[in-house]
């Protein structure tokens, strides 16, 4: 007996709503809080995990100054990021690929003061006994997605491809 017999045979090739989409993608990324960042630089590319928070279609993480990931960054802004959900069979593949330039922004600046919020640093500064009087003040960067790959073969079971496309348009939600 096969136990996800709707994976077997032809993908779908149905596209979802660009609104159910958006919900789909945003739930995987509050969902999840880790990510693989790829960034190029002039020593190579460089695929680096971090912890990334979320506000809207804007991917953010806080970087020491001087880190590869800056300094390629710095180099080529051009960035793709893998988020991806805990994978136990076909059936849970879900994941995506966020393609965006990134910015590095620092405190005072307008962007920095409006997605700081979103972090949440003071769990960090519990675990390493540090004050919470005294939140980091390094820089933060922002990845507004210019584009997404979405993956998710839960949806064949509804006649969806298990592979949905998403890009920045003027009514899109993202924020940067």
């Amino acid at each position: 007996m096969t136990t996800n017999p709707w994976l077997a045979g032809p993908s779908p090739t149905g596209r979802l709503p660009r609104e159910r989409l958006e919900e789909r993608i945003l739930n995987l990324l509050s969902s999840q809080n880790m990510c693989v960042l790829a960034t190029a630089g002039p020593a190579g590319p460089l695929a680096t995990p971090v912890r990334y928070f979320h506000l809207g279609f804007t991917l953010m993480f806080t970087a020491a100054a001087g880190t590869p990931k800056l300094r390629n960054i710095a180099a080529d802004p051009r960035v793709s990021v893998g988020v991806f959900a805990p994978l136990v069979g076909q059936a849970s593949s879900r994941g995506a690929q966020v393609f965006g330039r990134a910015r590095v922004v620092e405190p005072g600046e307008a962007a920095f003061e409006e997605h700081w919020p979103a972090v949440r640093w003071q769990s960090d500064h519990v675990e390493r006994s540090r004050s919470l009087d005294e939140p980091p003040l390094g820089p933060l960067v922002l990845i507004p997605a210019e584009r997404v790959v979405y993956t998710e073969h839960w949806l064949r079971r509804d006649g969806f491809a298990p592979r949905q496309f998403w890009a920045q348009s003027s009514s899109s939600p993202s924020r940067s």
